[in-house]
């Protein structure tokens, strides 16, 4: 019988220095994972890495820190080759890379267009196809999206916009890649209270946001907490593993599909 459970796994974690990514490491090496790949973008991330690695590190697993801007193909595939050189063959792949622009459409330029297509779906393509061809036989893939993919509203078209094809590479890597038992699925947060979230967003958006959800009132910021995001990308990277080709919203009731 197969084990899907996260202990003795190899992990690769892409923006996996902080927020939500430094939370699923963390966690990752308590249920007892082998080894774990903390990848960060810029040296301005480097101290939180390296905190992160540490934290693994004092967990009990192996851990490493890989620097790259993963908007070329080619540094996704350099991604996973250091990878398998520093700890082999990963288990986990799990993608929480992403960048925001909340703007009207018809302030978007064109460079503001290509980053967020680049960030949110060209990385998030070649993160999957990258994994398909270096992960084990019955691993895992998670990518982060968003609840906005439920949404009806404005002002998101380039983040929401850019972060939807995700969807349909989901289903498409989950059917190419069942054979070998790997799962494949997407999961999108409600706003959640991190650096990630503030800077994109006035006093009055904020404010709304953090009574939108349904359960608003029970989270500790009326935003989606990322502690309540570690366990289900725990459980779809372990024994959730039947559950492939598919996007879920986990936001406390903030959309719905």
């Amino acid at each position: 019988m197969t084990d899907h459970s996260i202990k003795g796994k190899t992990v690769l974690i892409a923006g996996g220095a902080k927020n939500l990514g430094g939370l699923v490491a963390r966690d990752f090496a308590a249920q007892g994972a082998k080894a774990i790949v903390i990848h960060y973008n810029t040296a301005a991330t480097k101290a939180e890495a390296d905190a992160t690695v540490a934290a693994v590190k004092a967990a009990g697993a192996e851990a490493v820190a890989l620097q790259a801007n993963l908007i070329a193909a080619g540094a996704v595939e350099k991604l996973f080759a250091d990878t398998v050189a520093a700890v082999g063959r990963p288990d986990i792949a799990i993608n929480t890379v992403g960048k925001v622009l909340k703007k009207p459409m018809v302030e978007i330029s064109e460079a503001e267009y290509d980053e967020m297509t680049a960030v949110n779906s060209k990385v998030a393509f070649f993160f999957l196809k990258e994994a398909g061809k270096h992960l084990n036989d019955n691993g895992k893939i998670v990518t982060v999206v968003t609840s906005l993919l439920g949404a009806y509203t404005p002002f998101y078209a380039a983040y929401a916009g850019t972060k939807a094809p995700v969807e349909h590479f989901t289903r498409a890597a989950s059917k190419e890649f069942g054979d070998r038992g790997i799962s494949v699925t997407a999961i999108g947060p409600g706003p959640m209270d991190t650096g990630f979230f503030y800077p994109a967003e006035g006093a009055d958006a904020v404010a709304y946001h953090k009574t939108a959800a349904a359960l608003s009132k029970y989270s500790k910021t009326g935003l989606t907490d990322i502690e309540d995001i570690v366990p289900w990308i725990r459980m779809l990277a372990s024994e959730g593993w039947w559950m492939t080709g598919q996007t879920i919203l986990v936001n406390g009731g903030y959309t719905t599909k």
